[in-house]
């Protein structure tokens, strides 16, 4: 029992030792914290404030969000680049505000429209939209964000 005792005594002891000061410790003591604690006064730990300055230069860069569009064609057919700009085409004769994507998807060429954050936003056009185009269906995807108007 008393190695035990000193056995998780040492642990403890171990795991509480800090050798080096880590790069977030000196950028908090040059101020390099991000403005959004520094504003608000918040004192967190130096590896949780890395953490999420890493997550804003993310932020930053990335341009696309997890949402939904409409896929409105597809097709692996030897001659399917060009029925794919042709149902592009179609599709923006009738509804011109609405973003048009042909993509390649080995082996298949895909024609989706939208850039909806949630499922039902895309419905409501699927719905309008299946006179003209009856196979059209709801698939994830990474969409541009969607303007705040």
């Amino acid at each position: 029992m008393g190695r035990f005792l000193l056995l998780v005594i040492s642990l403890a002891f171990c795991l509480s030792l800090k050798g080096q000061n880590t790069l977030a410790e000196k950028n908090i003591k040059e101020n390099k914290e991000p403005l959004i604690f520094r504003e608000l006064g918040i004192h967190q730990d130096p590896e949780l404030v890395r953490l999420i300055d890493l997550h804003i230069r993310h932020n930053e860069t990335v341009q696309t969000i997890n949402g939904f569009r409409v896929e409105i064609f597809f097709s692996s057919a030897l001659d399917a680049r060009q029925k794919a700009l042709a149902v592009k085409s179609a599709f923006l004769r009738e509804y011109p505000e609405t973003s048009v994507y042909v993509m390649y998807v080995s082996p298949d060429f895909k024609v989706r429209v939208g850039n909806f954050r949630t499922k039902n936003e895309a419905l409501h056009l699927m719905k309008a939209i299946q006179g003209k185009f009856p196979k059209a269906f709801i698939v994830p995807d990474l969409i541009e964000f969607p303007s705040l108007n």
